[in-house]
C-alpha cells in the first residue's frame, strides 16, 4: 500500500469531523461513566455522524495544538469483551499521545492498543 492511500485514510477521517463536527461527551478532568475512578486526562468523545464497531460514533481523543489535525489512530482490542476500536487522535502532541495510550490502557488492564501515526 502507497503512502497517499494511508494519506487518504486520515483525509476522509478529517474530512467527516469538518461535515458532521465532534461531540466531546468526556471532558477533561470528569468521570467516565462506567468507571469512576477513571478521570478524564484529556478530552474524549466521538465524530458525530459516525458509527463504530460498537454501535456508536468513531471514538476520539482531542488534544491540545489546534494546527496538528489528525495525527494518527489507536487500535485497541478488548480481551474481555473481544472486540476492536478505533480511536482518532486529534490535535495531539506528542504527551497527548503518551497520555492518550495511557488511559486506553487503563480501562480495564489487559486492553491491549497500538498506535498508528499519520
Amino acid at each position: 500500500m502507497s503512502y497517499e492511500k494511508n494519506e487518504d485514510f486520515f483525509k476522509t477521517l478529517e474530512q467527516w469531523i469538518e461535515q458532521n463536527g465532534i461531540n466531546i461527551d468526556g471532558p477533561k478532568g470528569t468521570s467516565h461513566p462506567r468507571f469512576p475512578n477513571l478521570i478524564y486526562p484529556i478530552d474524549y468523545g466521538y465524530i458525530n455522524g459516525t458509527k463504530s464497531q460498537d454501535g456508536s460514533g468513531i471514538d476520539l481523543v482531542k488534544g491540545d495544538d489546534e494546527t496538528l489535525k489528525i495525527v494518527g489512530i489507536i487500535c485497541t482490542l478488548d480481551p474481555v469483551k473481544k472486540d476492536s476500536e478505533v480511536k482518532v487522535l486529534l490535535n495531539c502532541t506528542e504527551e497527548n499521545i503518551k497520555t492518550a495510550m495511557i488511559m486506553m490502557m487503563f480501562n480495564n488492564h489487559i486492553m491491549k492498543g497500538i498506535l498508528l501515526r499519520r
